[in-house]
């Protein structure tokens, strides 16, 4: 007697080998944090929103645990003045929103890592933006 039940497994764990290791293949080069904003307006509360991408799909990426920030002058070349970095909750699907305080119109540096669900690797990215009064 034969058995159709182990052609229709084996096709079926192929299938699983084959989308487990797409999904293993997921590195920190596949994400992207973007800026929504290239300038923001100086002063304190200013928010900077980020946006994160997978960019094999272009989807966004909700649910990320954004773990460290940091918030500089160093494109004007005063690395040492740094802000306090609030984060916000949500309002759009993979964006993510912090509180600062921009003290001074210029170049910021804005240091963003986080986790990705089920990516065992960290995102990290340095933007560059302006203040502007």
């Amino acid at each position: 007697m034969k058995s159709k039940f182990f052609p229709r497994a084996a096709t079926l764990a192929f299938a699983s080998v084959i989308a487990a290791s797409q999904a293993a293949k997921a590195a920190p080069e596949d994400y992207e944090f973007q800026l929504v904003e290239n300038e923001i307006k100086e002063g304190n509360g200013a928010v900077v929103a980020v946006r994160l991408l997978d960019k094999r799909t272009g989807a966004p990426v909700n649910n990320a645990v954004v773990f460290a920030t940091r918030m500089d002058m160093a494109p004007d070349g005063m690395e040492a003045m740094t802000a306090p970095v609030e984060a916000l909750p949500p309002e759009e699907p993979g964006i993510y929103r912090f509180k600062t305080d921009l003290i001074m119109a210029g170049g910021w540096r804005f240091s963003i890592a986080a986790k990705v669900q089920g990516e065992a690797d960290t995102v990290e990215r340095r933007l560059v933006f302006k203040a502007v009064q």
